[in-house]
């Protein structure tokens, strides 16, 4: 996930979400993952604290901010390129069971009252970020 200032997600050219201040979510679904977790990892990128107080250190959390969340559906994230030249998605799971723990994990966002717009699931998007700090924090 990426703290920003603002993303958007456009898909055949046309505008499909926009956030202000918030985090784009990048979120690969692995094999074998489970409603549990998507549940799981809502509260957590909802809670963690990576926005700054006022004396500059990271105590605010996405709730304490009231910021929003741009969640964008991505397999390559799983990509095993431990051989060869071609990286290999087998880990990612099958869009059948990825889809419904995207839209699990969204729904756990929105749960907790986090604004959440969205990319469009399988689709070929452009996403567009102004990262803030840059932030980048990769989650398990």
């Amino acid at each position: 996930m990426q703290r920003v200032t603002r993303a958007s997600v456009r898909v055949d050219g046309g505008a499909r979400g926009r956030i202000e201040t918030g985090l784009l979510v990048l979120l690969g679904v692995a094999d074998g993952d489970t409603e549990q977790d998507a549940a799981r990892l809502a509260g957590k990128v909802a809670r963690l604290r990576i926005f700054e107080n006022e004396q500059g250190r990271f105590d605010r959390s996405l709730l304490a901010t009231g910021g929003a969340a741009l969640v964008v559906s991505q397999f390559t994230l799983l990509a095993d390129t431990a051989k060869g030249s071609r990286p290999s998605f087998t880990a990612a799971a099958a869009p059948a069971e990825a889809e419904p723990l995207v839209e699990c994990f969204c729904t756990g966002l929105r749960d907790l009252g986090i604004p959440v717009e969205t990319g469009e699931f399988g689709a070929r998007m452009e996403v567009e970020l102004v990262n803030d700090g840059p932030v980048t924090i990769v989650l398990p």
